[in-house]
């Protein structure tokens, strides 16, 4: 009986891990882990990443070292036995707990990590030839990469900006770089630390000279990269000088992923923001409600109120501080405040209801002093045309030529 044949079996292919300076086992306790959690770790440039397995290939978690502070060999609380297999990653925002399986394994962690954050090899561990070596290997990678990247510390900022960024957020460090302002591929380094409770910001500059960096002090000093730059103030100032980073770990806009309705694909989705309606005392618990149609009728010319005393009051005045700091370089503005003067209230002016003149009664023959207390009784109702009454003006006027007319009349009349 003619067996049937089988295909052999190809064994899959296994997802081929990322390059590591450094990998093995390493159990991980974050500060809001109950205990220990079991990872394979590896090392690539300043970032540790967790993986479940050594056959994956996406990581589970990543901790960046870009705010190394220090490490320790402390054993937890409470346990005093294998007090040489755990130590400590002290990073500027948080402690991480490590333990492994050995003290080699250990005293090799500890030594790649101090290569990569410090850019030397440590020297004063319980290390073998061959470890020394592979750390060199590791130290002439990281270089070469850090030479193509830019530090997190680097930031397209002007002067007045670096300033105050490092006074807002003291907490994110004391060390910026910023573009040059001679604008020939040049950085500057600007710091800012406290002296005695007072802040004291210095700037450097640093000159591109073909593929190396000069820091301008006293004695040059060349880098081969910008990393190279930073690393040579935070190591030359005691590391009393941290880098500059913004802590962007928590998103300010929610998102969600969506399928799409017409590929089935999945996408980011921001929902949309509903506009936030402004309070006011029409603004009730039901919604906002419409106010009642009013009616409009139109205000006379005696209703007006006077225009302003002088338009040129109400304006902005610069009410100046007092006298400038001084900063280095002198190119930080002055600081001023403004203040709004409010424009005056003029109250309305007084109604006056116009009646009008009684009409001259004509004069009677027999009458000839007519004319005599006509001319006295004149300036009395002239004077009405003084008076700063609205609407008035117009009437006294007409009324005043016809007076004179009936006086030149009564004149000419008498004088025949």
């Amino acid at each position: 009986m003619a067996s049937t044949l089988s295909l052999p079996s190809i064994p899959k292919p296994k997802c081929a891990l990322p390059s590591h300076y450094y990998e093995n086992f390493l159990e991980k306790k974050g500060p809001y882990d109950q205990d220990y959690k079991k990872f394979w770790a590896g090392l690539q440039g300043l970032t540790l990443y967790f993986y479940n397995s050594n056959r994956d290939s996406q990581y589970m978690e990543k901790l960046d070292l870009g705010t190394f502070v220090k490490l320790t060999d402390e054993a937890p609380r409470g346990k005093s036995h294998e007090p040489g297999t755990h130590f400590n990653l002290v990073l500027r925002s948080q402690e991480i707990k490590f333990k492994v399986d050995s003290l080699e394994s250990r005293e090799m962690w500890k030594g790649f990590i101090l290569t990569v954050v410090e850019l030397r090899v440590p020297f004063n561990l319980t290390l073998l030839p061959g470890h020394l070596y592979m750390m060199a290997e590791a130290l002439a990678k990281e270089e070469v990469r850090r030479s193509l990247v830019i530090p997190s510390c680097f930031l397209k900022v002007s002067r007045l900006e670096a300033q105050l960024l490092l006074e807002r957020y003291p907490e994110c460090g004391n060390l910026l770089l910023r573009p040059g302002g001679d604008h020939t591929g040049g950085v500057s380094v600007t710091t800012r630390q406290t002296l005695n409770g007072t802040p004291v910001v210095r700037h450097y500059k640093v000159k591109r000279e073909g593929s190396t960096y000069v820091i301008d002090v006293e004695e040059p000093f060349s880098c081969a990269s910008l990393d190279a730059v930073v690393n040579y103030f935070v190591s030359h100032a005691k590391k009393t000088l941290v880098p500059f980073l913004l802590d962007e770990d928590y998103e300010k806009v929610l998102g969600y992923v969506e399928a799409d309705k017409e590929n089935g694909e999945n996408l980011w989705a921001v929902p949309a923001v509903p506009a936030v309606p402004s309070p006011g005392p029409a603004s009730l618990a039901c919604g906002p409600k419409q106010p009642s149609p009013t009616s409009i009728t139109p205000v006379s010319s005696q209703d007006k109120l006077t225009p302003l005393p002088n338009s040129d009051e109400n304006y902005v005045t610069p009410i100046g501080d007092a006298p400038d700091a001084d900063y280095v370089n002198g190119d930080v503005l002055a600081a001023s405040r403004l203040v709004v003067l409010k424009p005056k209230k003029c109250s309305p002016a007084p109604k006056v209801q116009a009646k009008p003149p009684k009409p001259p009664t004509p004069p009677k023959p027999e009458a000839r002093g007519l004319p005599g207390g006509l001319t006295r009784k004149l300036p009395v109702r002239s004077a009405q045309a003084f008076f700063p009454t609205a609407g008035l003006a117009d009437v006294t006027a007409e009324l005043e030529k016809k007076l004179q007319k009936r006086r030149a009349l009564e004149q000419s009349a008498g004088l025949a």
